[in-house]
């Protein structure tokens, strides 16, 4: 795993999930103080760019994390084969990638699933806040931050550190 570099975080309309991820992991990297991953993020579904939905970036500013400048991007050819590892937010994403670009299945995996292994978790899927209140934002944040610390962890491991 030392060799990855560039993370692609996915999720349907990159404005909730998948932006979150980004922000929090840029953050969590910078604090852990790992400067050599590059990390981006897209969505399946994008037909036209947007920012942020307005409570992700209300739930991250409060964490000190600024999404206020994001715009959703549509995943495409060239972003998996330049991600060294990709990180759905779902089982159907995993397998929308999957169908897309089936020669990347061994860097492709669901949140969750790299972070705590598939026989460990029962609820695959980080749930999906869009169209929800706040609090539904501030829940996903958390369930994305908890699969993020072991995330980190697996990196730091494989540094050595």
């Amino acid at each position: 795993m030392n060799k990855i570099k560039k993370i692609l975080f996915v999720c349907t309309g990159n404005t909730c999930r998948s932006s979150m991820a980004e922000g929090l992991f840029k953050k969590m990297l910078e604090d852990n103080g790992i400067k050599d991953i590059e990390v981006t993020s897209a969505g399946t579904a994008v037909f036209f760019p947007s920012g942020a939905s307005k409570h992700a970036v209300e739930v991250m500013k409060e964490k000190g994390i600024d999404l206020s400048v994001h715009q959703s991007k549509q995943i495409n050819d060239e972003m998996i084969e330049q991600a060294d590892l990709i990180l759905t937010m779902t089982v159907n994403h995993q397998q929308q990638l999957l169908r897309i670009c089936p020669q990347a299945a061994d860097k492709i995996f669901t949140l969750k699933e790299f972070a705590y292994g598939i026989e460990d978790i029962d609820v695959p899927d980080i749930s999906d806040p869009f169209g929800l209140p706040k609090e539904y934002y501030e829940q996903c944040a958390k369930e994305i931050y908890l699969s993020l610390v072991k995330v980190i962890e697996k990196i730091k491991s494989e540094k050595g550190e």
